[in-house]
């Protein structure tokens, strides 16, 4: 991507070039209750290495987007913002004409959710996955070989967000950045971010994040005031603990016990360890890893993590515990709990080759985080809309699942 010198320039101008002499700023974006729509512009089409581009169009055509009727319906369930969020590989590694298009295609979907009386945070989602165009490649540090393209990319969003209706957008400049918590490198990376945008677009909301994923661990060394000069702005965290019940069957985590996790129930007292092992051991047989066999290791080290869970009976005040740290970093940094968005929280479902949480378990803990941030004042995105995370009862149906939607304290639409 060819790079202007005017957008490398702003995203190296750091925040004493935007703080001295700066009107006070407007009031960051008003949020209550959003749902995050991963994938509509994600699962890309990216040629295996050597190869560094992508197919044209970029993004699998089989991939699950939401229609208007889908954001019409979520508005009169009683969202009123949604996340999008944008791989920006393929935005960055397009020639000037298909990334014009892509940019263009990325404004039509801010205009259809607008359109539905839905606010929006637009979310730069960088795909860990993807082996080139990669979050380590784009924003690993200042000296990263694509950060100079991502701060223009930042920069061109912001400036066309900045044209729309005031206090209805927010751009988020990226997701669960995967530094360090409390590592140097990624506040100057961070307000090189920040910088870019700002420098286009003076009174757009923007969203800061703390390191290690977005992880509430990474919040807590995060200065708030070395960002007043980037006003408006919101902060974010993400929430899934405890991960054995929130991830339990999913098989895109790390740790080789995650797929084997079955029937895990919440609170920890609605069950019992005997019980959750039999589901394990019933799973691990559907793997072709009976826990008796080749999965034996595998059974030990899940069987150790579920004896932590069940000592540990986590449940509400176990959520509370974890989001009273966001309280008390609001607190010391003097950021209203209105102003901090719990961008992603949500647990596994049921279905689609996963076996999970029972369903009355999965509403039990949505329902718990819910209240429980909405006790603290934040904001919150649920994710997802669609995927095994998602609010449907299935992706083909869409049909929105009853029992979530009581959990997330919304109605059903008639």
């Amino acid at each position: 991507m060819s790079v202007s010198r005017r957008a490398v320039l702003a995203g190296a101008a750091g925040a004493a070039l935007l703080g001295a002499g700066r009107a006070r700023a407007a009031p960051p974006l008003t949020l209550r209750r959003g749902i995050n729509l991963w994938p509509w512009f994600s699962l890309t089409r990216e040629f295996p290495a050597p190869r560094t581009d992508y197919d044209w169009p970029p993004f699998q055509l089989d991939r699950q987007i939401p229609m208007s009727r889908d954001l019409a319906q979520l508005r009169r369930a009683g969202f009123d913002f949604v996340r999008i969020p944008v791989d920006p590989g393929p935005i960055v590694a397009a020639a000037p004409r298909e990334r014009a298009l892509l940019l263009d295609q990325v404004m039509a979907a801010v205009a259809l959710a607008l359109g539905q009386d839905l606010a929006v945070v637009l979310n730069l989602h960088g795909n860990a996955a993807t082996h080139h165009w990669n979050p380590a490649y784009l924003f690993g540090s200042e000296a990263a070989p694509g950060f100079p393209a991502y701060l223009a990319v930042i920069a061109e969003l912001a400036r066309r967000l900045g044209r729309l209706v005031p206090g209805r957008v927010a751009l988020e400049p990226v997701n669960e950045p995967f530094q360090a918590c409390g590592d140097a490198e990624w506040e100057r990376v961070q307000k090189r971010m920040l910088a870019a945008a700002r420098s286009a677009a003076p009174d757009l909301t923007l969203v800061a994040t703390g390191a290690c994923g977005s992880m509430i661990a990474g919040l807590g060394p995060l200065k708030a005031k070395a960002l007043a000069a980037f006003e408006p702005l919101l902060f974010t965290f993400h929430f899934y603990e405890p991960y054995l019940f929130s991830h339990q069957g999913a098989k895109w985590m790390s740790e080789p016990f995650y797929p084997a996790l079955n029937g895990v129930p919440w609170p920890a007292s609605h069950g019992s360890l005997e019980a959750t092992l039999a589901a394990v051991r019933a799973r691990m047989a559907v793997l072709g890893q009976p826990a008796s066999g080749r999965g034996a290791a595998t059974y030990r080290e899940t069987e150790r993590v579920l004896r932590e869970y069940f000592d540990a009976r986590p449940d509400r005040p176990f959520i509370e515990g974890y989001l009273g740290q966001v309280g008390a970093w609001a607190q010391r940094e003097g950021v209203a709990p209105g102003r901090i968005l719990m961008g992603e929280f949500g647990a596994v479902r049921t279905g689609a080759g996963i076996a999970a949480a029972a369903p009355a378990d999965r509403a039990r803990y949505v329902r718990d985080v819910r209240l429980s941030a909405e006790a603290m004042g934040f904001p919150w995105a649920f994710w997802n809309l669609f995927d095994v995370l998602g609010l449907l009862v299935d992706d083909v149906s869409r049909r929105l699942d009853p029992a979530m939607i009581e959990a997330l304290g919304l109605r059903m639409p008639a």
